[in-house]
């Protein structure tokens, strides 16, 4: 698996652009502030924290995370846009997210750069995130890398199907399309997808009822 922190400190960081992603802001436009609730919501894998800041900017508190320490520092170097935090760890370590609650979790190039051995992981690392009733969404790659990169991966493709697959256990599917925004290469190769959290649903190492 790629050594994250090395790459960060090389800056060869080629799925940095700069900006936050086009089909981020094209899902903000499209369900607005109130999608996210009061927060906080939580980024993992947020890199530089393009997204958090975009996120930071409605109003909602946020917390980027990430397993490279050199992204985290570098992240929080960059001018604020609202009240957002950076905080270095492991999304996947169930010992990370214990007592802490979020009302959204944003995914973007954090799945996709996982084993997809751990997708499981990720969707329980999710649903234990997440209150009841919060929103998990993400900007997903179905036909991943872009020009020069290697395809054997990371980035790792997915499918709709397994998507759905994965998250359906704690989640139903709220709203779904192609986004029309996208960095140059990706225009139709992105999938957007909203998830609420049942508010019975269970994730792993509970027990009794909500």
């Amino acid at each position: 698996m790629r050594d994250w922190e090395n790459c960060y400190r090389t800056g060869e960081t080629p799925w940095d652009k700069g900006a936050a992603a086009p089909p981020l802001m094209e899902l903000i436009d499209r369900h607005g502030p109130g999608l996210w609730g009061n927060g906080p919501v939580l980024v993992p894998g947020c890199g530089l924290g393009h997204d958090v800041r975009a996120l930071a900017a409605l109003g909602v508190p946020v917390l980027g995370l990430d397993i490279a320490e050199t992204a985290v520092e570098r992240a929080r170097s960059l001018p604020a846009a609202g009240a957002e935090s950076y905080e270095a760890g492991d999304f996947l370590d169930p010992a990370w997210s214990a007592g802490r609650r979020f009302s959204a979790v944003f995914e973007h190039t954090c799945f996709c750069a996982i084993d997809p051995s751990l997708r499981g992981n990720y969707a329980e690392a999710v649903a234990a995130a997440l209150e009841p009733g919060g929103v998990f969404a993400g900007v997903f790659y179905l036909q991943p890398h872009d020009p020069g990169e290697d395809e054997s991966g990371p980035p790792f493709g997915v499918s709709i199907a397994e998507i759905d697959a994965l998250f359906s256990r704690s989640f139903e599917r709220i709203d779904a399309w192609v986004p029309q925004s996208a960095y140059p290469g990706r225009e139709g190769r992105e999938w957007v997808a909203v998830f609420r959290k049942l508010p019975h649903a269970r994730v792993a190492g509970e027990t009794g009822c909500r």
